[in-house]
C-alpha cells in the first residue's frame, strides 16, 4: 500500500497547496490512502467545517486535528457527523468525535489512522498517550484487523515522538510526529519494521515563523511584548510529510521518504 501524509495545513495558504497540488500527487505517485492534519487550515488555529471538507474533496481520506482541535466551536459538532475527521484520543473524554478509526481504501484494504497528543512542554496535562495508542494498537493487530496502522503523534517533545515510534515500532505501519511544524531529517523504517518521521513540517509558506507571518513573532521575541494577533503567513507553500510504503500481509513498512513540494525548501519526492 502507497500511503502519504501531509503535516500540519496552515492556514489559507496551506489549503491553497494542498487543493492545487494534492489531486495530482494521488494520481502521479499511485497513493492508495492520503491523511492530512488539518488543526491549523483556519486562519492557524483549528478547522472550520468548510475547510475540511475542502481538505478532503481535494483527495485526503481522512484529516487529523490536534491539540487545537475545537478552537473553531463549529468542529464541536461536525466532528460527530463526519467519521473522516480524527481527534486526539487522549483528549478530554467527553470531546465529541473518534481518536481513532479504521478506514478503507478503494480495494477494500483496512487502515487504521489514530492520534495522540504529547504531554511534554504541551500547555494542558492529557492523559498519558502510550498507554491510550497500547490499548488501540493491541485490539487492532497488524496483519490481522488492519493492512496499515498510522500513528500521528502531536507533540512539541522530539524525545517524545521518538519514544512513541520505538514504543509502536512492529505494531503500527507508521508513526509521524506534527505539530512543531519544521520538518525533521530523521526518516527511516525502525528496526521492527514501522517508518517513522519525528516531524512531518508543515503545510505552509516557509517564509515566516512557523507558518505565521514574521511581524508578530518576531516582535514578542524581541521586545517581549505583543501588539497584534498572529496571522498565517501567505506566500506559496509548500507540501510537507511523509511517503510509505507499506506489506499488505504484515502491515510493516517497505520504505519510506520525506516529501517537500513547491514553495521555498528544497524539492523531496519518492
Amino acid at each position: 500500500m502507497k500511503i502519504l501524509f501531509l503535516g500540519d495545513v496552515m492556514g489559507r495558504a496551506g489549503r491553497a497547496a494542498v487543493a492545487a497540488r494534492l489531486p495530482g500527487l494521488r494520481a502521479e505517485w499511485g497513493l492508495d490512502f492520503v491523511v492530512v492534519n488539518g488543526e491549523n487550515a483556519s486562519a492557524g488555529a483549528g478547522l472550520t467545517p468548510d475547510h475540511a471538507r475542502g481538505l478532503l474533496e481535494a483527495g485526503a481520506d481522512c484529516v487529523t486535528l490536534g491539540d487545537h482541535a475545537f478552537d473553531q466551536k463549529d468542529m464541536l459538532r461536525f466532528i460527530e457527523s463526519e467519521p473522516r475527521i480524527i481527534r486526539p484520543l487522549n483528549y478530554a473524554k467527553e470531546a465529541p468525535g473518534k481518536g481513532a478509526r479504521v478506514f478503507s481504501d478503494a480495494r477494500g484494504r483496512k487502515v487504521l489512522v489514530a492520534q495522540v497528543l504529547g504531554q511534554v512542554f504541551m500547555k494542558r496535562p492529557f492523559d498519558d498517550p502510550f498507554s491510550a495508542i497500547d490499548a488501540v494498537l493491541r485490539a487492532h493487530p497488524l496483519g490481522g484487523m488492519a493492512q496499515a496502522t498510522l500513528v500521528d503523534m502531536h507533540c512539541e517533545a522530539t524525545s517524545e515522538k521518538m519514544a512513541m515510534g520505538h514504543w509502536c515500532d512492529g505494531r503500527a505501519s507508521v508513526v509521524v510526529g506534527t505539530h512543531t511544524h519544521v520538518p525533521t531529517g530523521d526518516a527511516m523504517v525502525l528496526p521492527a519494521g514501522t517508518a517513522y518521521l519525528t516531524d512531518a513540517g508543515m503545510c505552509g509558506d516557509y517564509n515566516s515563523v512557523i507558518g505565521m507571518d514574521k511581524a508578530e513573532p518576531m516582535r514578542r521575541f524581541i521586545t517581549g511584548m505583543g501588539r497584534d494577533r498572529f496571522t498565517p503567513a501567505e506566500g506559496e507553500a509548500t507540501l510537507s510529510g511523509l511517503y510509505v510504503e507499506t506489506d499488505d500481509r504484515t502491515g510493516l513498512a517497505k520504505r519510506c521518504a520525506p516529501i517537500r513540494v513547491g514553495g521555498r525548501l528544497a524539492e523531496a519526492r519518492p
